[in-house]
């Protein structure tokens, strides 16, 4: 077993790759052993038409997306748990009983199985997800984020009757932390373009000054200049969601703008709200 181990637990397809693509190349051309939990298969996403007739449905289609980028990034493991999308908050299709918010809303025990089952297999030191709005505050990533957290402390506990494997208590737990600045100038940009910030997105769903509001604070510092590539080629699998943001910008820019893919620690709680690690197994006692 590889000393090092990192898991990932996040909601749809293009998740790992947006968001955190270029950290988790860099951990994987290191050697450690990176695995993905993708909770649901993306079928709520909105795709061009041009893209429909290739598959039958949209899940197939995002799940093959999701399938190209597992191999451009170097997971070990993907663990696809298959839940329906959800809608944004208050949507109706949250109601439909495949999908993960309600799911998590009315079985919840089951879902932090799955996750703990997914732990105490995978056994990482270190385990990372989103912040407690989701990044976004969509519910599929508030519903695994809750999980998560809880899945961090039971799979350790030898009396939680969930799951028959043996207990493992992984060491860290982070937040992806969003980049507040690029953030704030957006925000600064919408209102400047006459745009409404609290109804973003293609729906107009998306409350981009709420997303600014629950920014959390910023712990480690992962350097990710030589993995841009590799970014770009692991969020271009995504192709039906626009593969990626970060590639709109030139080259020279993103290196000045996306030096670093940053994290929240919020267990162990850090001292102090500053940043204090370049890289995310600091402390981690690895075994013989």
């Amino acid at each position: 077993m590889t000393a090092k181990r990192l898991l990932f637990s996040l909601a749809h397809p293009d998740d790992e790759s947006f968001g955190s693509g270029a950290v988790i190349a860099k951990y994987v051309a290191e050697g450690v052993d990176v695995s993905l939990i993708c909770a649901t298969d993306g079928d709520m996403g909105t795709i061009p038409d041009a893209m429909k007739g290739q598959y039958q449905t949209i899940r197939e289609l995002r799940v093959a997306e999701m399938h190209c980028a597992a191999e451009k990034l170097g997971f070990k493991h993907l663990f696809m748990y298959g839940y329906c999308d959800s809608g944004m908050m208050n949507s109706e299709s949250n109601q439909d009983p495949k999908c993960l918010w309600y799911n998590w809303q009315n079985e919840p025990d089951v879902v932090v199985q799955r996750v703990v089952e997914t732990i105490r297999t995978v056994k990482p030191q270190v385990i990372v997800t989103f912040n407690k709005y989701g990044g976004y505050g969509h519910p599929d990533h508030i519903a695994i984020q809750q999980a998560t957290e809880k899945a961090f402390f039971l799979a350790g506990d030898p009396d939680y009757a969930g799951s028959d494997l043996e207990p493992y208590q992984p060491q860290k737990l982070y937040y992806t932390a969003m980049p507040g600045l690029i953030l704030r100038i957006n925000l600064v940009l919408m209102r400047l373009r006459g745009q409404d910030p609290r109804k973003m997105g293609v729906n107009k769903d998306l409350d981009f000054v709420a997303v600014v509001e629950n920014i959390e604070p910023v712990h480690a510092k992962v350097n990710i200049t030589g993995y841009l590539q590799a970014w770009d080629e692991a969020s271009a699998c995504h192709a039906s969601q626009g593969g990626g943001m970060a590639s709109a910008f030139p080259m020279w820019l993103r290196r000045i703008l996306y030096r670093t893919q940053d994290f929240t620690r919020t267990y162990p709680r850090p001292n102090r709200n500053s940043v204090d690690e370049r890289d995310l197994f600091t402390g981690v006692k690895l075994e013989l």
